[in-house]
């Protein structure tokens, strides 16, 4: 079984006028994150961990910010496609491990609606998604409360891993 490992960073700053978007997750706050899309800073992550470890480029290559198809996009519309693609490359999702940093708002109770929105588009289990929330000790840009970040990291698996999988095809020949 060949297994590969991806790493995503993601980081946006807020905005007035926009609703905030983590994880798939609408969450209530007064302030929206500026971007091209939904500005979906975990969902971007991890699309360029999953980008990154099927050696398929990274999020702005599939989806650049320069194109009017993606203004304002559902970003997780661009996770399906990551999927997509991830499987046409003979790939499958091991697991997602994701920290999203930020003062404000507090996340640990959109946490479980994360993983299973996020389940539901990648098309696995909640339970290979960890979404983990942290502050920055009131430093940096989150610190200061300009904007979050987000860091994701993947293992993928090939697709051919069962017997069944192996066997099947030898035998059709």
């Amino acid at each position: 079984m060949k297994i590969r490992t991806g790493f995503g960073y993601d980081v946006h700053a807020f905005t007035g006028g926009r609703a905030l978007w983590l994880g798939g997750v609408r969450i209530e706050y007064p302030l929206g994150l500026a971007g091209h899309s939904d500005a979906d800073v975990l969902v971007h992550a991890i699309c360029d961990a999953l980008l990154g470890a099927a050696n398929l480029g990274d999020i702005g290559l599939h989806f650049p910010d320069t194109s009017a198809e993606y203004r304002d996009i559902d970003s997780k519309i661009l996770l399906g496609k990551t999927m997509e693609m991830l499987r046409m490359s003979g790939y499958e999702l091991g697991n997602v491990d994701a920290t999203v940093v930020t003062e404000q708002p507090k996340l640990k109770p959109y946490i479980p609606a994360m993983q299973q929105t996020l389940a539901e588009v990648m098309q696995v289990d909640p339970d290979d998604l960890s979404i983990k929330a942290t502050t920055s000790e009131k430093m940096g840009f989150a610190g200061r409360g300009e904007g979050i970040a987000a860091y994701a990291s993947v293992l993928l698996t090939d697709r051919i891993t069962t017997y069944s999988d192996i066997i099947a095809p030898q035998v059709a020949k």
